[in-house]
């Protein structure tokens, strides 16, 4: 099993994480069943992401970095990228169904879907700093277009976490309903998807894709220096110090050799 159901209903494609136990984040073998669902999803209406359970998405398992295995981070940051560009290259409209909380890798697939509906009791935020690790694939250069430079970065650098009515405040989702209302409400929105013509859609949809288009440097930039600090100190204790559900110790910045 994958960890991802991928199903059709009316011709729209369904993409559920299906890893409860953990918040659904997701390993490699999710990420290249995320990938192929969306990259298959050309002659569908739309796409929806969703969670199973009381999560949406916990962003990458970090179950390997307090040990890390270089090779395998390697293809799970790299892995993860690839995910959120072919969220942007499907040419479907892809929506975010965000049924809980949507953290570190969680939110930057938030970020780079299309839309994004929340029920009330979802949340939203970046771990990165806090578990030894940043957030290159979007919260750091495409999440300040959506809601502003001086929110991305604190959403980014603080790792604070914000409510689904908060999201909507900042302009990161584009509604909030009940969570018994969360599918129903989403089928509303593919029925006014289905009524428009999907060769102009997607149109419409790739061509939005510039500030995504003009972020790809920074992302391989980042995701470059993430994969050269695999194994650093401050990766092994922010994410055992998650793991173990203690605030973590990080080293102090360095100081010159010569101060006193």
């Amino acid at each position: 099993m994958s960890g991802v159901n991928v199903t059709r209903r009316d011709n729209v494609v369904w993409v559920e994480l299906d890893r409860p136990d953990r918040l659904n984040a997701y390993d490699i073998d999710m990420a290249r069943a995320m990938i192929d669902a969306f990259e298959s999803a050309s002659d569908a209406y739309a796409v929806v992401l969703t969670g199973a359970g009381r999560g949406f998405c916990a962003g990458g398992a970090l179950d390997q970095l307090d040990d890390p295995d270089p090779a395998l981070l390697r293809e799970l940051f790299t892995a993860s990228l690839k995910v959120c560009d072919a969220i942007r290259s499907c040419p479907r409209p892809v929506i975010a169904a965000v049924n809980g909380p949507a953290a570190g890798g969680g939110n930057e697939l938030v970020i780079a879907c299309d839309f994004a509906i929340a029920a009330e009791k979802a949340s939203f935020g970046q771990t990165g700093p806090r578990v030894g690790s940043s957030p290159v694939l979007g919260a750091t250069n495409v999440l300040p277009v959506q809601i502003g430079e001086k929110r991305a970065k604190e959403m980014a650098m603080l790792c604070r976490r914000y409510s689904a009515q908060q999201a909507l405040d900042l302009g990161l989702i584009n509604e909030v309903v009940p969570g018994d209302r969360l599918t129903a409400r989403v089928e509303e929105w593919i029925d006014e998807i289905k009524a428009l013509s999907p060769r102009y859609l997607e149109i419409t949809k790739l061509n939005s894709n510039l500030y995504w288009n003009t972020a790809q440097d920074s992302m391989r930039n980042g995701l470059g220096m993430l994969l050269q600090a695999i194994g650093s100190p401050d990766m092994v204790e922010g994410s055992g110090a998650f793991l173990a559900g203690r605030a973590p110790q990080f080293p102090p910045p360095p100081r010159p050799r010569d101060a006193r």
